[in-house]
């Protein structure tokens, strides 16, 4: 196989199997619903357990927070060289050694018995979680065939969507009935079940010739672990100097790394991809949609408990119609997204979840459940209708030999706005009090509006057909 690439999409070679007949199929996707809840609640589930892990390992609420932020760290550095990883192993083979990686770390962090341990754990369990979602998108790729792919995409967004609504009310659960191990120690059967099934079912994948560039490896570890450090500590009001050589060495590693990939032709960092215009601009939109989408969930719940006097168990129960409606709406965007333009998709969901946001920030003095209801409605259903043709355009336009690149950098680029949005709304609230949740709503939802127009431009590519709508 050649290591160079085409900057163009090119169809999959007649030899290779269009996805998976079934049953085969369905139990692939279950070893894919399986691990991806797993993954996905494991970076919110310990938030919830931050004042129970402090009190119970006897560490401060500052030091205890590197639990949550050591999993998330360990996935952002290592998503990209590990789908790196795959296109020369195979996604099946780095896929099923990151459940066995993350069933041991599970075990290791239920085992542990002090904060450096269950730290150090987690690590671990951010590495196995990256191999999951570093070629998520990539291992469901090969699953459906490609006429089907907008499908596959839409239920893979209803299982993280319901993985991300329910994550913090199963960790709320098991903390009622049960020590805080137990948050750990049930991943354990899980893993060993989609392991099982996995290693049966999930599809072979094409193996490039190239060999593993390290030193690229470190370089965007060193560029994306900075800057999320970066932000980190910019939010949390870390001193100049740290932010200095933080965000200067993340452009050095950024600089770097750059140079380096433009020299490669089968680069980690996917310059390769970036050259392909739909693919650079629904990464874009992503980034722009996962910002507005992360700014918005973090400040509702100060607005609504500090500004309207809700419960924090009343806006548990009012925020739920969000991702309640985009998992509603993701199969049907995935119908959607295998017949028609994603661009044109994207522009009416990202008009809609910005115009949910905007209403948010408009709610009256003494709003009632109904009022907050039907716009959080609103915005689920607008984000609902975007994600899922977005993540098939960002994948279908790759060729298949490089749909572990696409993959990273769609997980690099959820990754990315979510931080930057968090880290805005800390700042608005630091900056502007209580009026600072009803800024980031407002910016939210202009950023949400952004993302239509970048979407919309993508109707004016030659690729439109191709990858919008076949």
């Amino acid at each position: 196989m050649s290591t160079t690439v085409s900057t163009t999409a090119a169809p999959a070679p007649s030899s290779a199997p269009d996805g998976l007949p079934t049953p085969r199929r369905y139990w692939a996707a279950l070893t894919v619903a399986l691990t991806i809840t797993m993954a996905v609640m494991d970076g919110s589930i310990a938030n919830v357990a931050l004042p129970t892990l402090s009190r119970e390992l006897n560490a401060s609420p500052s030091s205890t927070i590197w639990v949550a932020n050591a999993y998330q760290l360990a996935v952002t550095v290592s998503l990209l060289p590990l789908a790196a990883l795959a296109e020369i192993i195979s996604y099946r083979r780095v896929y099923l050694i990151g459940i066995v990686i993350f069933a041991v770390a599970s075990l290791a962090c239920a085992l542990s018995d002090s904060l450096a341990m269950l730290t150090a754990a987690r690590v671990v369990q951010g590495f196995g979680g990256a191999c999951l979602m570093s070629i998520n998108a990539a291992v469901i790729r090969f699953i459906y065939p490609r006429a089907m792919l907008g499908k596959g995409i839409g239920i893979n967004a209803v299982v993280v969507a319901t993985a991300s609504a329910v994550g913090p009310t199963v960790a709320s659960a098991v903390l009622s009935v049960a020590s805080w191990p137990w948050l750990f120690a049930v991943n354990v059967p899980i893993a060993i079940l989609a392991w099982s099934i996995g290693i049966k079912t999930l599809p072979p994948s094409p193996r490039g010739a190239h060999r593993f560039d390290f030193l690229s490896a470190m370089l965007s570890a060193a560029t994306f672990g900075l800057l999320i450090s970066g932000i980190d500590g910019l939010t949390h009001g870390a001193s100049p100097i740290r932010l200095v050589l933080e965000f200067g060495g993340m452009i050095l590693a950024g600089v770097a790394l750059v140079l380096r990939q433009a020299a490669i032709p089968v680069p980690l960092l996917p310059l390769d991809l970036l050259r392909i215009p739909i693919f650079t601009l629904s990464l874009c939109t992503s980034i722009c949609s996962f910002m507005a989408q992360m700014m918005s969930m973090s400040a509702l719940p100060f607005l609504l408990t500090t500004h309207y006097g809700f419960s924090v168990v009343q806006v548990g129960l009012l925020m739920t119609p969000w991702p309640l409606a985009t998992a509603i709406m993701a199969p049907f965007s995935g119908r959607f997204a295998d017949r028609y333009p994603s661009g044109l998709l994207g522009f009416i969901g990202m008009v809609a979840f910005g115009i949910g946001l905007g209403s948010l920030a408009f709610l009256p003095e003494q709003p009632s459940y109904f009022d907050i209801g039907w716009r959080m409605a609103i915005a689920g259903l607008g984000f609902g209708l975007f994600q899922t043709p977005n993540n098939r355009t960002i994948i279908g336009s790759a060729p298949r030999e490089r749909s572990g690149g696409a993959s990273g950098m769609l997980s690099t680029a959820r990754l990315v706005g979510q931080t930057i949005g968090t880290a805005i709304v800390a700042l608005l609230l630091a900056r502007a009090g209580d009026e600072g949740s009803v800024i980031a709503l407002y910016t939210a939802a202009c950023i949400s509006f952004l993302a239509a127009c970048v979407s919309a431009t993508r109707l004016l590519t030659r690729e439109r057909r191709k990858f919008g709508a076949d």
